[in-house]
């Protein structure tokens, strides 16, 4: 019988496990080896795990199968209806991504980089730096809010200054130091006035919880995926004349004009770390690709949104299925291939020592003498490939390169918006050292002026 038992030592318990061992293995079936290539994603939920064999028995009993189920019944459950390129293939992950830039020879990425220097230089010429700290966020800049709501200053500069861009961009309206009766809390023309916000990945909600504590509006929609506690809901339905309503749904399948209580109501849209494609997504669930097409109930329910603020990160995680501008990217020659080694650069803008401000830096000669000499040392035998050349980096010119990329990256997506009609502006709304993920896209109805 003890030949049987399983071979896994279990050093807390200073023993081997003493379960019995699968046919095939010297171990049970709890700690058989496995490789990561035996694990997929559940297709009720991507954000964990099941292994291939055991797919089936999974399907039938996962915990979120019962909400998966509900959320189809919804009206504004449309599977996929934000993706983007549904003939596209799967998503390339991080280490696909890396192992194609490894297999490239010196000489390519060489080229890849001069590329992307030139289209830096030539498209990312006017990037602001807009760290606002508007005056009617000073409740929350002073602390002088519910002890219970969580205050990290980090966080607290974020918001105010999303707030403060959306303020200095005529977006929204600060009631602080106006005459009473004025009008209170959004675009000053009564007919494009904003009666609703939107926030896009909320979380817990606090970006809405400083909006709404700090300007005031009538209706509040927070979409996210997953479950969270702690969120800032308690508090927002403590305000009597705001309806608040919570959203859990992917914004991949949210078709946001099927959302009967937000139907023909002026809305802003908001998002504070909207990760990797998650920002793609948003853009097309606001603005309908539909409307290119001469849909023109889509064309309205385009012209619901009043303004839109999306703080972007996590650029690694970026896809080009899911990319709104693709056109962009091509037009100035950028390849598929090419786009996923630049979303795989843009880790390089957040590993470094964000002491001082590392985005600010813009000689881009670092690159070339630093790619230029491992390629002759490469010629000599010193150096083997593109892995030993990324090694031999400094950080700063890999940092450098991974700010220029999210940059190139998400002036395509303000471009993007323009091309559907409304004014948009690109800027850096916090110091690096507040957060290295400090891009903020701002866009506004023509008439929100």
């Amino acid at each position: 019988m003890e030949e049987n038992r399983c071979k896994f030592w279990l050093p807390k318990k200073n023993r081997f496990c003493a379960n019995s061992t699968l046919n095939d293995s010297q171990f049970c079936g709890n700690h058989k080896p496995r490789s990561i290539e035996q694990w997929i994603p559940c297709p009720i939920d991507p954000s964990h795990s099941v292994l291939k064999e055991n797919l089936g028995g999974h399907v039938k009993r996962c915990p979120l199968l019962k909400q998966a189920q509900s959320l189809s019944l919804q009206p504004f459950y449309q599977k996929g209806i934000n993706a983007g390129n549904e003939e596209e293939e799967d998503n390339v992950s991080s280490e696909m991504k890396r192992s194609a830039v490894y297999s490239m020879t010196v000489t390519q990425l060489c080229k890849l980089i001069n590329k992307i220097e030139s289209v830096h230089a030539s498209t990312c010429k006017d990037i602001l730096e807009s760290y606002k700290v508007p005056e009617a966020c000073n409740m929350w800049i002073k602390r002088e809010v519910d002890r219970k709501l969580p205050f990290q200053e980090k966080h607290v500069a974020q918001q105010a200054s999303i707030l403060g861009n959306l303020e200095d961009f005529g977006v929204i309206k600060s009631s602080v130091g106006s005459k009473e009766g004025d009008n209170q809390g959004f675009c000053s023309d009564n007919s494009n006035s904003v009666h609703a916000v939107v926030e896009f990945g909320a979380g817990r909600g606090y970006l809405t919880q400083m909006l709404a504590d700090c300007y005031g509006f009538d209706t509040v929609f927070l979409v996210e995926r997953k479950s969270y506690k702690l969120k800032a809901d308690r508090s927002l339905r403590q305000k009597e004349s705001l309806i608040l309503e919570r959203l859990r749904i992917d914004i991949e399948d949210l078709n946001l004009n099927a959302v009967e209580s937000l139907r023909g109501i002026p809305y802003l849209a908001i998002g504070k770390h909207l990760c990797g494609p998650a920002t793609d997504l948003t853009l097309r669930c606001c603005l309908s690709e539909q409307c290119n097409q001469g849909s023109v109930q889509d064309c309205r329910s385009n012209a619901n949104l009043k303004g839109l603020a999306i703080a972007t990160c996590c650029h690694h995680l970026c896809q080009w299925k899911h990319y709104t501008n693709r056109k962009f990217m091509s037009d100035l020659g950028i390849t598929k291939e090419q786009f996923h080694a630049i979303t795989w650069f843009t880790s390089w803008a957040v590993d470094a020592d964000h002491g001082s401000d590392l985005s600010d830096i813009t000689d881009c000669s670092l690159h070339s003498q630093s790619i230029y000499y491992s390629e002759e040392k490469q010629r000599s035998g010193d150096v083997h490939g593109v892995e030993d050349v990324v090694r031999n980096m400094k950080p700063v010119e890999r940092a450098m390169l991974g700010f220029k990329c999210k940059q190139i990256i998400d002036v395509g997506r303000m471009m993007w918006a323009k091309e559907h009609g409304l004014d948009s502006q690109f800027v850096k709304y916090v110091p690096s050292s507040i957060s290295p993920e400090n891009h903020l896209l701002l866009a506004r109805h023509a008439k929100c002026l």
